[in-house]
């Protein structure tokens, strides 16, 4: 096998952490006080301050061969982007070693590279010289950076007015066309529209295909899976697997999400969207065993908080693809409560999803609880959460029943499920 064009060994990155005890109150006198003590005080005054060690990183290797695309996939704060910044040489590693053979283009952050004041057309020509090529070489991919980008009328404004999508737009043409060895991309396209996104993976398929390699981070799993021929999945800052990217991937989804225990507390849960007035608080799968037989019937507890008063109260649920976190399922809404319910009522009920509809594999489930509207799209969220933990769907009879797609993969699956036991307090 021939060298790698990137090689990463016992890397580790440490960020210390300050934490500072301060009181609850402090005045702006104080805060003059403490600044004038302090020049004739070395110790500090005001609140204590103590320190944390943070291992972003902690003893990582991998090998990536040349015409490699190669996804970077976990958590969030699973050291993906540390990573990155390392491999674009912006911050430095604390241990380890890094061997790269060739020129590396990086879009980390919005904006990363780009000198606001300067017009489109000159950044142009200032990341060009950055990656060391000639004025005769950006000028000649000068007219397919502007056609990509499609931000021709715009070419001649400092980019400090550009929208984020702009940015991205440009900042992707340029990194992307500027004949890197090595294009790393971040997640930073999510800010891009989907007609764009769809334009860069194939862009990034091409650039491959010319024998330069890509690294693309992404929470995106069908972006990965559709671009990446290999994955490496981070968790903690360390490797957890690294290989054929369906294999990583299946590791990956068949994680328990932030949610794991018998009876999971969703109050500081972070991850949902909606106004308010209502919000999902417990929930419970097959009394804590997320283990499921794929014959037998899914039964999910659930408690639901209200915060305001509500004229009525509705749920859906909708199980997601296993790859591509789009869903597989469509499911009525079904009433919790008719009438008013009144701020400060707390509510529990159960349903039952029937069995034999799933083959074996990892399901990550979509909550939704709101208002009715008289279409679809007039339904108003009180709650929503994506992803909360993957129903894992394990055969212990027939073991060839393998795979991530729904025994009826043409179209949505109809689901009919009950409601019952509801109670209100």
């Amino acid at each position: 096998m021939s060298e790698p064009i990137i090689k990463v060994e016992h890397l580790s990155k440490k960020y210390i952490l300050r934490h500072e005890n301060a009181e609850r109150y402090t005045a702006l006198r104080d805060v003059i006080t403490n600044k004038v003590k302090g020049v004739f005080n070395s110790k500090p005054s005001g609140g204590q301050q103590s320190k944390e060690e943070f291992w972003a990183l902690n003893d990582v290797s991998f090998e990536i061969q040349q015409g490699e695309r190669v996804g970077i996939i976990g958590r969030n704060g699973a050291g993906k982007s540390t990573l990155l910044k390392i491999l674009s040489r912006i911050v430095a590693p604390t241990k380890g070693r890094i061997t790269i053979d060739g020129r590396a283009a990086s879009l980390l952050e919005v904006g990363t590279g780009f000198h606001p004041e300067l017009s489109g057309r000159e950044n142009i020509f200032l990341n060009g010289s950055i990656l060391g090529m000639s004025k005769k070489e950006i000028e000649r991919k000068f007219d397919e950076i502007v056609a990509f980008a499609e931000v021709e009328r715009f070419l001649d404004t400092p980019v400090k007015r550009y929208s984020s999508g702009m940015y991205v737009r440009l900042a992707f043409a340029v990194a992307a066309h500027l004949e890197p060895d090595i294009l790393i991309v971040d997640e930073v396209l999510a800010v891009g529209d989907a007609e764009f996104q769809k334009k860069c993976l194939g862009k990034m398929q091409q650039v491959s295909g010319e024998g330069r390699t890509v690294i693309f981070v992404s929470h995106n799993m069908a972006a990965v899976k559709q671009l990446c021929n290999r994955a490496i999945l981070l968790k903690s800052g360390a490797v957890v697997e690294a290989g054929e990217t369906n294999t990583v991937l299946r590791t990956y989804l068949s994680e328990p999400t932030t949610i794991s225990s018998t009876t999971n507390l969703l109050n500081d849960y972070k991850t949902r969207r909606g106004h308010g007035e209502v919000r999902f608080a417990e929930v419970t799968v097959n009394d804590g065993d997320f283990s499921i037989d794929p014959t037998s019937d899914v039964k999910i507890k659930l408690s639901v908080e209200v915060f305001q008063d509500v004229p009525s109260i509705y749920f859906m649920f909708s199980v997601l693809g296993s790859s591509d976190n789009l869903p597989i399922t469509n499911c009525p809404l079904l009433p919790i409560s008719e009438t008013a319910v009144k701020a400060g009522a707390k509510i529990s009920f159960e349903l039952v999803i029937p069995g034999g509809i799933f083959r074996t594999g990892f399901f990550p489930l979509y909550l939704w609880i709101g208002k009715k509207g008289e279409l679809a799209a007039e339904n108003y969220h009180y709650d929503c959460i994506d992803s909360l933990f993957n129903l894992n769907f394990i055969s212990t009879k027939d073991k060839s029943i393998l795979g991530y797609e729904p025994l009826n993969p043409n179209g949505l699956i109809n689901i009919d499920y009950t409601i019952l036991n509801t109670r209100v307090k």
